[in-house]
């Protein structure tokens, strides 16, 4: 199988970010993004996706954690895109239930190369988990989808704990692309009766 693995780096007035991922890993990372709330997140994401990844970032952090969350979501987006190549012979879609104590999360993707973002969250989220602004969840995760060009849906239907609700959901966000992105030696070419993925 050829290697499914991307280097992607983007640098703006705001923001200097490099990911490298591994699609095919064990669950390696490295991850230093000057907001320790996402290294936290990150690190969960690459561990529970059995992705290797290295993500760093330099990003005017003086103001706010907007522009380093959102465009990490967005150069991430562009390595699983570039990594997944020509998706020949994968599953495409993936769903995974992931309980964080009293919270639970659900996540359904598409590799759809038809970019798509549903989030609904029916607990009201705290505004801030310590100094992170938990409003960039929504960010990330619709700027993650854009870029890799997924149907993403994140369903919380419970929980209590900011923390917890948002863990589950990058748990949860990691294992469903997992199961999306795992080649089915019984698909030809690639799973669409259109002959293509869009």
């Amino acid at each position: 199988m050829t290697e499914r693995i991307a280097t992607i780096e983007r640098k703006t007035n705001e923001t200097q970010i490099a990911v490298s991922l591994n699609l095919d890993g064990s669950g390696q990372a490295n991850i230093q993004t000057g907001v320790g709330f996402m290294d936290h997140m990150l690190d969960l994401f690459v561990k529970h996706g059995l992705f290797d990844g290295t993500i760093t970032a330099n990003g005017d952090t003086w103001i706010d954690d907007h522009h380093t969350t959102e465009d990490v979501g967005i150069v991430l987006g562009q390595a699983f895109r570039q990594a997944l190549g020509d998706k020949k012979g994968i599953k495409r879609y993936g769903n995974a239930f992931v309980p964080m104590d009293e919270s639970l999360a659900q996540v359904v993707v598409d590799l759809s190369d038809r970019p798509a973002f549903v989030y609904r969250v029916e607990p009201p989220l705290n505004e801030k988990v310590g100094t992170f602004d938990t409003e960039l969840v929504y960010e990330f995760f619709w700027k993650f989808a854009l870029e890799a060009r997924i149907n993403l849906h994140i369903i919380v239907p419970y929980g209590q704990n900011t923390h917890h609700i948002i863990e589950a959901i990058f748990k949860a966000v990691a294992r469903a692309l997992d199961a999306a992105i795992q080649i089915d030696p019984r698909v030809k070419g690639v799973p669409s009766t259109k002959g293509l993925l869009g």
